[in-house]
């Protein structure tokens, strides 16, 4: 089966969301974003901000509420070291998985354990309508909807670490948002896809920013 549409979605299915962020507005600037979903946990989170510490980058970590529960000092210190934070449902709901009404609860809910500082949202891989996407943001609850441009695949334990990267080098391009997962089924794939990125396309003249 192809996948490379979930790496990088088609243009058809950006026009369905066009309200909701996909890339960066970048214009003339070589710029490229890091996402992080499915976390906090201890076995990578930790690893993830030391890295991007060490390289002076700021990105954003789509979290699930219910990690955030578990361990709420990592969440604080994603936050104390200026990172955005975004909901990413309390228990990785799938909306096709669950009722509207049942998926908004669970939203609140990761809402309510990051005492409301989340401003944009990100639904489990990606399964939201565009009516849904517009009521999240019209209510006032997020100020975006956020999609991706690069999903390398880091959580397929079929990819070995390097063809992790090679979905990244392949599809990166300026503007890109690029997710990956500070989650324990991630493991090395994204360790070393992580730091390969951050070295290579930055000896390419990229800087790396957070979605705003």
């Amino acid at each position: 089966m192809n996948t490379d549409w979930i790496i990088q979605p088609p243009e058809i299915l950006r026009r369905l969301f066009p309200n909701s962020l996909w890339r960066l507005d970048s214009h003339e600037r070589r710029e490229i974003a890091f996402t992080f979903d499915d976390g906090p946990v201890p076995e990578q989170t930790p690893w993830v901000l030391d890295i991007l510490a060490k390289y002076g980058i700021k990105a954003a970590f789509f979290c699930v509420g219910d990690n955030v529960r578990k361990y709420p000092e990592i969440f604080e210190r994603i936050c104390a070291e200026g990172h955005i934070v975004g909901n990413h449902t309390f228990n990785h709901l799938q909306l096709l998985h669950s009722g509207w009404s049942d998926y908004r609860k669970n939203i609140d809910m990761c809402n309510d354990v990051e005492n409301n500082r989340a401003h944009f949202f990100r639904a489990p891989h990606g399964q939201i309508t565009p009516w849904r996407a517009r009521q999240l943001t019209q209510s006032g609850q997020f100020q975006k909807i956020v999609f991706w441009d690069v999903m390398p695949k880091d959580y397929d334990r079929n990819l070995t670490p390097q063809q992790v990267f090679d979905n990244i080098n392949r599809y990166a391009r300026n503007g890109s948002i690029i997710v990956m997962h500070d989650s324990i089924k991630a493991g090395e794939r994204m360790r070393y896809a992580l730091e390969k990125t951050i070295n290579e396309f930055g000896e390419k003249g990229f800087s790396f920013v957070p979605i705003a």
